[in-house]
């Protein structure tokens, strides 16, 4: 039987492990993604709004967990590139509704592209199948739910 100790040991054995691979994709994402100007977190708000549409800057705040001051730094980069737009929510002018244009889609589409090769560096050694199931347990570790309770990056029904 495995003591208490044993099993606080394996666990920090796997954060030590996602932190070394975390940099490992961090690094390899930023030189896959530099040609095209964005970073892996103009990504993740591109990809958020492809896959659950417009959504108002709180929620897309929420759901990124990022500061309101620097949600709008991040928003008014890709804004300011033509990725997104965002207007007056006509229900209550004081929110703003937040939508990929259709030059964010043609960057997203090509930045996926080019961190295939970084992904299978990192995630070589896996199979199709324990791919997925990785992907699953680490929506489900991030907690990757929307405000509307979907899953950020859920794909065909998958739960968080």
């Amino acid at each position: 039987m495995a003591s208490r100790t044993d099993t606080a040991a394996a666990t920090h054995q796997s954060l030590v492990l996602i932190t070394h691979l975390a940099r490992v994709v961090q690094r390899g994402s930023e030189t896959a993604l530099d040609p095209g100007g964005l970073r892996p977190r103009h990504l993740i708000a591109l990809t958020i709004l492809r896959d659950h549409g417009a959504t108002t800057q709180g929620a897309l705040g929420e759901a990124l967990r990022l500061d309101p001051s620097n949600l709008v730094g991040l928003l008014n980069e890709l804004e300011q590139r033509g990725l997104l737009e965002r207007r007056r929510d006509p229900g209550d002018r004081r929110r703003h509704i937040v939508e990929i244009s259709a030059a964010g889609r043609q960057a997203l589409v090509r930045a996926e592209q080019a961190l295939v090769s970084v992904q299978d560096d990192v995630l070589g050694a896996l199979d199709d199948d324990e791919r997925a199931t990785l992907h699953a347990l680490l929506l489900r570790a991030a907690g990757g739910r929307l405000p509307d309770g979907s899953c950020v990056g859920a794909v065909g029904g998958d739960v968080c």
